[in-house]
């Protein structure tokens, strides 16, 4: 297996196969523990800086959850304002400094590839926990774990990405990192909101079977996963745009008729309204169990690049 130890983690694109295996390998044995109320001291004496400048519960909380599950301590920034970005510090700067306290920093930034200048500013591994439309590794990893545990195989899985597929930073990060299975893509957006090209071509250079459709009832019943994504308002610089397009995607409970009974609903969250709330009970409605699931599989990232 390879070795994670101060390597930063910044695009879902970054990992080999054995690398992948790796880190679920390891978030499913943090995953037993958590079962059995072990506790778990291999980060204790070693501190976590979050900082957060775009607004964050699910990331944020996960994060300061693992680290401290694993006997360490957190200190964390919550929005920018609250720093010395306010009195015009730069990034790196900011990173420099926070690299004085802490052995791994995670940062949330809106400016996409502020997650590699950052890297550059320290020898403190950084974690990225998204960067604007860019990319959010940690993600993609905890969503392949669900896809796991849900469907107990990814290869062979034919796999639906709906809604905003141009802005989605957890639909690009998730179609890069199942290039590395055997595996059916869809996806499915309006016409403005399409997976962006070069991503797509990324794809298809490597042999992924991919289809784009701007009609989900089409695709449902073909679906293993259908990965459903809110229309992104903060995107948006039009207001009238966004209103033509946040309702393109609604996920019913009657909708699902046609879909295959074994079929599992994911979704990053927060939703506003794709997914309508009688979808909730359903079997394969595993979102918050998704959301869950970001605690061991962070967990692992920090445990394995974190130096002993």
């Amino acid at each position: 297996m390879e070795n994670l130890v101060k390597r930063d983690i910044l695009r879902a694109d970054q990992f080999s196969p054995d690398e992948i295996e790796l880190i679920l390998k390891t978030a499913r044995g943090y995953a037993g523990e958590l079962k059995r109320g072990t506790e778990s001291v291999r980060m204790r004496g070693k501190v976590l800086s979050t900082l957060f400048y775009e607004p964050s519960t699910r990331t944020r909380l996960s994060f300061e959850t693992a680290m401290h599950r694993l006997g360490g301590a957190v200190i964390s920034v919550a929005e920018a304002k609250s720093t010395s970005v306010a009195k015009g510090e730069s990034l790196s700067d900011t990173i420099r400094t926070v690299s004085g306290y802490a052995d791994v920093i995670v940062l949330r930034h809106p400016q996409i590839g502020a997650a590699e200048e950052a890297a550059r500013a320290t020898d403190v591994p950084v974690i990225n926990a998204g960067d604007g439309a860019g990319q959010h590794p940690t993600q993609s990893l905890l969503d392949l774990y669900t896809i796991l545990e849900e469907q107990g195989r990814i290869d062979g899985l034919t796999i639906a990405l709906v809604g905003d597929l141009r802005n989605g930073r957890t639909v690009h990060s998730l179609a890069d990192l199942l290039a590395n299975y055997e595996v059916s893509l869809r996806f499915i957006a309006p016409e403005a909101l399409r997976m962006p090209g070069e991503i797509v071509e990324r794809l298809a250079s490597r042999g992924v079977s991919v289809a784009e459709s701007a009609d989900l009832g089409a695709v449902l019943p073909e679906a293993d996963v259908v990965y459903m994504t809110r229309i992104q308002r903060e995107r948006f610089d039009d207001p009238a745009e966004y209103d033509r397009l946040k309702d393109a995607y609604v996920l019913t409970r009657a909708g699902l008729a046609a879909a295959k009974e074994t079929v599992t609903i994911m979704h990053p969250l927060p939703r506003v309204n794709e997914i309508a709330a009688d979808v909730d009970d359903l079997p394969g409605a595993a979102y918050f169990r998704q959301s869950s699931n970001g605690v061991p599989v962070r967990m692992a990232l920090l445990s394995l690049v974190t130096p002993g």
